[in-house]
């Protein structure tokens, strides 16, 4: 009985069923360790491709027959039938073994996938399992799971956890066979230590110790505060330093030290969907001294898609090991809010394979404040599960504060008798890690605010550019930050920078700007979208902002004056477009950020931040669990109802919560595009020529190739992919990774100052809602 075959007619190197079911058993047994569940995840590994017992497969694999079948249903019956009594065990091990391919399932597709296979259990299963295996008593995981507030959340969470340590342990084991086969270098793992990065972090930060100005000493008293936190126990942290202070080394120091204390694994930053995150990357590689043990993590193909058949992996198991998606096995993982926290509701093996990394780790949330509010009580309550049932510690890193605490007061739910009663995550003052942020804030004052009162045109603010050589410009979709760049196009120093640029191009507008702001006299007149607010080191002497919250306010302040050389405070002028239509999110927090704006001298204190937080609570309503929980599954609103009302007998409709649980509403895809700095710059043909050899020779690229090939993607939304592919803008990048990775034929549609471009025959009134 046969798991994987490979090229060679004799079946000497073919693996065994025996022997690939062992394996996974162990290695997923090893992932579900660091949260108590080894005897689960063992028994999941153990019964997870039972069904290749079955004659047809069997048949299959010698090449005798075109389809072997569905294997993946086998393991699932036997759980139900084993476990009758232990119904919690049953369906969790059925929904985790029979998605193992396809992914989780709605309870009643789940149900009706298995009657059709109930009479296709192989008796050969007594072969690897025996009933002891499945003794409720032992299945217990080793340390309780501690209910929260969000009740019976947990049940769904620890699904979603298992299954990871199956399909994860399954890529592995799959990878690593056919690398000993083939005499292949394994591609992943082999990474620093956390003490060895954490010892050269330390190193760099002494290097670049400097006491000579305040601010210097200001930014050294936060890291010390921050690292002498790491010796807090593991929980639930608060960092709130304002944009300049150094938050972004001292959370990576806090992250490190903290990690190698308490014996944490790895540290996962990260950073809103709204950013750039290649420069932080690059700051951690050279702060670290590091390549590839610092993994960068964003736009994400889907590897699921060129799948055809869901539960068929190819009679040599290749179709998996195309489907390259991270795992996060790296030491310091730098991703986006909408990959961390879409992977934590999603049901897709590519998606989830990678969760069981985020038991035992550090987790750093930088600017929090963005997370959206229709979703803001689901990821509440999956940073409160990380905390208290899977040993990861989270920091809510910010320059505002979002009051998510209870302790802050300002989400609050209504009670019968007209009191309120405060809701949030439990994070006391003692667990702050920065040293007194009050007063940081007042001793890191360098720009004034001001509001225009009148609608500004782009006529307007064209001509301010004119007037001012180094000003920047930050507004809020990607269709008006093209619109108002064209006004400014033939001005000397002008540039643009949105997600429809691929990252190498935005890198190098970047590098463009920093060079003429550090060249006296050199002009930098630059339009942007929110990109640029988080993690962005760049230092402006006017800053223009297109009306938003007060936290988004701040973050653009923050571009203003940074370094404190102006002889007064910087300039932050924020306006209302007059032509531009403001996405309904920003709207709402635009509408919170006016009467704090009247109220407050001081429009970037902490008091007025909070004062902020507590508005836009307010306006929303009275009941966050409903306000701040928007979205509909099966016709009833709210994820945490869906996930939670069905828990008790595991009736929860996984793939439906998948589906919709989006933190930008409109579907992004990611395509390839064959940008070049310049006609001598080669390295995108050279990359994609590495991949097609690879694809030829073993029919797999290489996962360092597609990682290098992120740099050269732009996110546009799923209708707009759908449409270039039909009128053959868009053809896959090599043939055997199907439509899971498209490119543009040529530049033809990408602007070299603007990238994508937005005249182009697609969707507007969707591109209209994307930030950035």
């Amino acid at each position: 009985m046969y798991a994987h075959s490979t090229d060679y007619p004799e079946r000497a190197d073919w693996e065994s069923l025996d022997d690939h079911l062992a394996a996974v058993a162990k290695r997923a047994a090893g992932f579900a360790a660091s949260f108590g569940c080894e005897a689960l995840a063992s028994l999941s590994g153990a019964i997870h491709d039972l069904g290749k017992f079955s004659p047809e497969f069997q048949a299959y694999i010698r090449g005798e027959v075109a389809k072997g079948g569905d294997h993946s249903s086998a393991g699932a019956l036997l759980a139900r039938e084993r476990l009758k009594d232990a119904p919690f065990f049953a369906e969790l091990l059925a929904a985790i073994v029979a998605g193992h391919h396809a992914g989780l399932a709605d309870r009643a597709d789940l149900d009706a996938r298995l009657l059709v296979q109930s009479k296709r259990l192989p008796k050969s299963w007594q072969d690897v399992v025996t009933e002891e295996d499945f003794d409720p008593r032992r299945l217990r995981p080793g340390r309780p799971l501690r209910e929260a507030w969000a009740k019976s959340f947990e049940r769904s969470f620890l699904t979603r956890m298992l299954f990871s340590c199956l399909v994860d342990a399954d890529f592995l084991e799959t990878e690593a066979f056919y690398a000993r086969v083939r005499g292949d270098p394994v591609s992943r793992g082999g990474h620093a230590s956390v003490a060895t990065l954490r010892d050269r972090l330390r190193v760099y930060m002494a290097g670049r110790r400097r006491d000579d100005t305040n601010l210097n000493r200001l930014r050294a008293q936060v890291l010390d505060h921050a690292v002498a936190g790491s010796r807090e126990a593991p929980g639930l942290f608060t960092l709130t330093v304002p944009t300049g202070g150094g938050k972004t080394l001292a959370s990576l120091s806090f992250a490190l030290e903290h990690a190698a204390r308490h014996g944490l694994r790895r540290v996962i930053y990260v950073i809103p969907y709204s950013s750039i995150i290649e420069q932080t990357t690059q700051v951690f590689r050279d702060a670290l001294d590091a390549g590839d043990d610092v993994l960068e993590h964003h736009a994400s193909f889907d590897w699921d898609r060129a799948s055809a058949e869901r539960d068929e992996e190819g009679r040599d198991g290749l179709a998996k090991l195309r489907r390259a998606a991270e795992n996060w096995d790296a030491p310091v993982v730098v991703t986006t809010s909408v990959q961390f926290f879409e992977s934590l509701f999603a049901s897709k093996t590519s998606r989830c394979r990678k969760l069981h990394n985020i038991a035992g780790s550090v987790v750093v949330l930088d600017e929090v404040q963005t997370l959206p509010l229709h979703l803001l009580m689901p990821c509440m309550a999956a940073i409160e599960e990380l905390a208290r049932n899977y040993g990861t510690s989270l920091v809510l890193c910010t320059a505002t504060q979002s009051a998510l605490r209870k302790a802050d007061g300002a989400l609050r739910r209504k009670r019968g008798d007209a009191t309120y009663e405060p809701v949030g995550l439990d994070i006391d003052d003692a667990r702050e890690l920065a040293p007194a942020p009050a007063a940081i804030y007042q001793r890191l004052r360098r720009v004034a605010v001001e509001r225009l009162d009148h609608a500004a045109s782009d006529e307007e603010i064209a001509a301010r550019f004119a007037q001012g050589h180094r000003m920047l410009c930050i507004v809020n979709s990607r269709v008006h930050a093209q619109t108002l760049f064209k006004a400014i196009r033939g001005q000397p120093g002008a540039m643009h920078l949105t997600t429809l640029m691929v990252p190498r191009h935005r890198r190098a507008v970047l590098a463009r700007a920093r060079a003429a702001l550090a060249t006296p006299d050199a002009p930098a007149r630059v339009v942007s979208t929110s990109l640029i607010e988080a993690g962005v080191d760049i230092d402006f002497p006017e800053v223009w902002r297109a009306m938003a919250g007060l936290d988004s306010i701040a973050q653009a302040a923050g571009r203003c004056n940074r370094e404190g050389r102006l002889d007064g405070p910087g300039r932050v002028v924020v306006f209302e477009p007059a032509e531009s239509k403001t996405p309904r999110e920003i709207a709402l927090r635009w509408q919170a950020a006016v009467p704090v704006l009247g109220r407050h001298a001081d429009a970037l204190g902490l008091d007025a931040v909070r004062d902020y937080f507590s508005e836009l609570y307010f306006q929303s309503g009275d009941d966050p669990w409903k306000a701040f929980d928007r979205l509909n599954i099966g016709g009833r609103p709210g994820v945490l109802p869906a996930l939670c009302d069905g828990a008790r007998d595991m009736n929860i409709p996984f793939a439906s919560v998948a589906e919709a649980f989006r933190l930008i509403d409109e579907t992004m895809e990611s395509v390839v595009v064959p940008w070049n700095a310049d006609e001598a710059d080669d390295d995108f043909d050279r990359l994609v020529e590495r991949i097609w050899r690879a694809m030829e020779k073993d029919g797999r690229a290489r996962v360092g190739d597609l990682r290098s090939l992120r740099l050269y993607t732009v996110s546009i939304p799923g209708k707009a992919r759908d449409e270039w592919l039909r009128a053959g803008a868009l053809r896959p990048l090599h043939p055997g990774l199907g439509d899971s990775v498209l490119r543009f034929n040529d530049l033809a549609l990408y602007d070299r100052e603007m990238g994508i471009s937005i005249d182009a025959p697609f969707h507007r009134s969707a591109e209209s809602n994307i930030m950035s």
